[in-house]
């Protein structure tokens, strides 16, 4: 018999932390998360710079898959996480067994907000989701290594860097730049110190 495995679309919502609520995000979040996006010390980094509000809100919003989150602090939004359920790779044979067991992650925080731990509270809140709500047995995340901020974050929460490709990914501004793989696997989240 197959597992029937979770998304994040069977969860309930909102997840909160000590000082954070985390919810799937409605078009109501579309104008704050335009505005951090926006800001150059957040925009420098991300895969594709939307360069209207109308394109984050086709871009996040409406896309394919798992919703994307948001993150509110004092009833204000100030981040966005992307948690993408997906298959583990496989041989053939035992490939129903890979299937959605894995999460690529992703995050984007307003500057303003850096310094006071609250991403760090945020992805951590997004590590139990995938390894106790979800029952994922592997996250994952990448990021450029000119991003010190964001692979910093993944090695706060436990994440160990498994992989570092020289001059692999091409950056918009800064030509090509070495990228940096992180992982995390459920063994390690349940072994972990709490």
């Amino acid at each position: 018999m197959t597992e029937v495995r979770r998304g994040l679309t069977d969860l309930t919502w909102p997840k909160r932390t000590d000082r954070l609520v985390l919810r799937p995000m409605t078009a109501d979040d579309v104008d704050a998360v335009w505005v951090y996006r926006s800001e150059p010390e957040a925009s420098e980094w991300l895969e594709r710079l939307d360069s209207e509000r109308d394109s984050i809100e086709q871009h996040l919003l409406h896309r394919d898959g798992d919703p994307q989150l948001v993150v509110e602090f004092d009833d204000d939004v100030i981040g966005d996480l992307m948690i993408a359920v997906q298959d583990g790779w496989s041989q053939a044979e035992v490939g129903d067994s890979a299937a959605g067991v894995e999460a690529e992650l992703g995050w984007v925080f307003t500057p303003e907000q850096g310094g006071n731990g609250l991403a760090t509270e945020a992805v951590e809140e997004v590590l139990r989701i995938c390894f106790e709500d979800l029952g994922l047995r592997r996250v994952v995340a990448d990021c450029f290594d000119g991003n010190e901020p964001s692979w910093r974050l993944m090695e706060r929460v436990g994440m160990r860097r498994e992989g570092h490709a020289v001059r692999e990914s091409l950056h918009r501004e800064h030509g090509w730049l070495d990228r940096y793989s992180y992982a995390l696997l459920a063994d390690d989240w349940r072994a972990r110190p709490r």
